[in-house]
């Protein structure tokens, strides 16, 4: 605009030159007519760029639009499957759920199945053995009178076992079940009398201290799982020997040596059932099972 004003004005100070106007004046007016030329020309073309501009923004503005509109419903189609498929997924994730449990129930109804099938093969071993044992002695001679002081039998203890180990195990074993844990107590005790070496020793051993437990003796409950620990090599008796040495430890107010029977139990036997258990009594002392790994 300016430069429009200022040819403008030299046209008004330097009319057209009349026949006696200099040669400078005509070159000079020459000029400004090729400049005014050149500002049409680059106006026209600054028209028509802008427009094409205008039209390309408006084209990017449209696309812009048409692309959030198009990501809008994508994200809403999204969202929909994700709620249909979470509908779908919830009802075949509860049942399986539910067929962990059930599957976790007969599990533990099998390892109990397996328990009662090892108590009853221990059982048959003893019967065997015993059945050995008479065999030999019916076909070895007949031994000299024992002194009048009487004479102690090769295990160490006098006398004759009432019934085989086998059949006094079970005695035992049912008259526990049946509530009867005096007479429990006193046929384990006979067992292990007869039978210090028998296939079902750790298991009477045990028996032994759980009854004097559950009866609130807990001195002598605590020597009876000692001696399933100490006097027999680890049997399928020791982990639950080492939970309940640590139960009866807690409830003599020995807290801090039952805890080591707990994490005794979960570091050598981590798998077993009476490590869960220790786990569990470690809670309620509130003490971290992890620690079992320093002890």
């Amino acid at each position: 605009m300016k430069f429009r004003r200022l040819i403008a004005a030299v046209v008004f100070f330097f009319p057209v030159p009349c026949p006696a106007a200099s040669k400078e004046i005509v070159e000079l007016q020459r000029d400004v007519a090729q400049l005014q030329d050149q500002v049409r020309t680059l106006q026209s073309t600054l028209d028509t760029k802008m427009a094409t501009l205008t039209t390309q923004v408006q084209q990017a503005a449209d696309a812009a639009t048409r692309t959030a509109t198009a990501l809008a419903g994508l994200q809403g189609g999204i969202q929909e499957q994700l709620r249909e498929q979470g509908k779908t997924v919830s009802g075949p994730v509860a049942n399986l759920s539910s067929k962990i449990d059930d599957l976790t129930t007969a599990f533990q109804q099998v390892q109990n199945g397996m328990a009662d099938v090892t108590t009853r093969l221990a059982n048959l071993e003893q019967q065997m053995k015993d059945l050995s044992n008479q065999v030999r002695t019916i076909n070895t001679p007949a031994a000299a009178p024992p002194s009048p002081g009487g004479m102690a039998s090769s295990s160490g203890t006098s006398g004759v076992p009432p019934v085989d180990g086998g059949t006094l195990y079970a005695n035992a074993d049912r008259d526990r079940l049946g509530g009867k844990k005096d007479l429990a107590l006193q046929e384990y005790q006979q067992y292990l009398q007869y039978f210090a070496d028998g296939a079902l020793a750790p298991n009477a051993q045990f028996w032994i201290g759980y009854i004097y437990y559950a009866q609130g003796d807990y001195d002598n409950a605590l020597k009876a799982f000692d001696e399933v620990l100490v006097r027999f090599s680890p049997n399928a008796k020791t982990p639950d020997a080492y939970l309940w040495k640590g139960t009866t430890l807690v409830k003599l107010g020995q807290r801090t040596a039952g805890a080591k029977e707990f994490h005794q139990v979960i570091k050598l036997y981590p798998s077993s059932e009476a490590a869960t258990k220790a786990k569990a009594q470690l809670k309620q002392l509130g003490l971290s099972p992890s620690a079992a790994r320093k002890h």
